[in-house]
């Protein structure tokens, strides 16, 4: 009878991870090594190049004729996907997180960011059509040609409430949640465990993984926002060294992905440090151009 209880009494000792209807785990100690989630890397990676950056473009290549202008583009359907696959990973990356992580602010991140990249989604379909009646990109609103001789003038008012719609209020409310779960599961990515490396399958995925972030920050206008969470991921990365933790090669994986990036937006501010039309478009203290402005100006215009 004495084994018995204590076998009972071991068993509520050593039971500490909960499952969760959402699929999150409750009060869960980290024990062990995470190991590189590669798959899961690898799908976010490839669905983020090709859904969200291979959106405009296949609108470029796709003939016309396939998708009139009453009705979703091929870039549409690309960013309708994008807004289901992408959350439904973030989801799955949480799931494997080594520690107990906060349900409720992963949960409402989910939902702002569906609504932030579905408000994006209206608006960029629309401003596509745009560009193809001679819309420029590297100009603003109001200094636009097929825009500026509008009648009557209230119509151009109605114009730069779809851009703030779709490059201002659907741009945070897509960005901020989005890099806010990505450090939400960064705090999750510590161990005990010395001599953490990141594998061969994470070095082949850091190039693209970076270069998607540089586009993500430059053509979202979310510097500022980039600049905040990496520097919240050094912080963390501080105070856990302190007691005695150090990132895991998940964690080392997206760090390094941040810092390559920030390499990226740095040079990319230096070969257009001198352009005045794109200076006169983006005069902020921030000066980071859009990659599309940029192709608007300089590659469309000479092609």
């Amino acid at each position: 009878m004495q084994s018995v209880r204590k076998r009972r009494g071991n068993d509520t000792h050593t039971t500490t991870q909960h499952s969760t209807p959402g699929g999150l785990k409750e009060n869960v100690p980290q024990k062990k090594t995470q190991h590189f989630h590669s798959d899961l890397w690898f799908c976010l990676t490839l669905q983020n190049w090709i859904l969200d950056f291979g959106r405009p473009i296949v609108m470029i290549i796709l003939p016309l004729e396939w998708f009139p202008l009453n009705m979703p583009s091929a870039g549409d359907y690309f960013h309708m996907a994008y807004n289901v696959i992408t959350p439904f990973l973030m989801l799955k990356l949480i799931e494997r997180s080594p520690r107990a992580l906060s349900r409720s602010a992963v949960y409402l991140c989910i939902i702002t960011f569906v609504m932030g990249a579905s408000i994006h989604l209206v608006g960029d379909s629309i401003n596509h059509r745009l560009i193809l009646s001679g819309y420029q990109l590297h100009l603003s609103v109001r200094e636009n040609p097929i825009i500026k001789d509008l009648k009557p003038a209230s119509l151009i008012d109605s114009f730069e409430l779809l851009y703030y719609y779709d490059e201002q209020l659907g741009h945070l409310m897509w960005y901020i949640p989005f890099f806010i779960i990505l450090f939400i599961y960064f705090t999750g990515c510590f161990t005990k465990a010395k001599e953490q490396r990141i594998p061969v399958s994470g070095w082949l995925l850091l190039g693209p993984s970076a270069l998607y972030y540089w586009y993500l920050v430059t053509e979202g206008q979310i510097t500022e926002l980039f600049l905040l969470t990496s520097l919240a991921m050094v912080a963390m990365v501080i105070y856990q060294q302190r007691k005695g933790l150090t990132p895991d090669s998940n964690g080392l994986f997206l760090l390094c992905s941040f810092c390559v990036t920030a390499l990226l937006v740095v040079l990319w501010v230096v070969y257009l440090w001198n352009d005045p039309v794109l200076r006169n478009k983006y005069p902020g203290l921030i000066y980071v151009p859009e990659p599309w402005s940029y192709y608007t100006l300089h590659v469309k215009k000479n092609g």
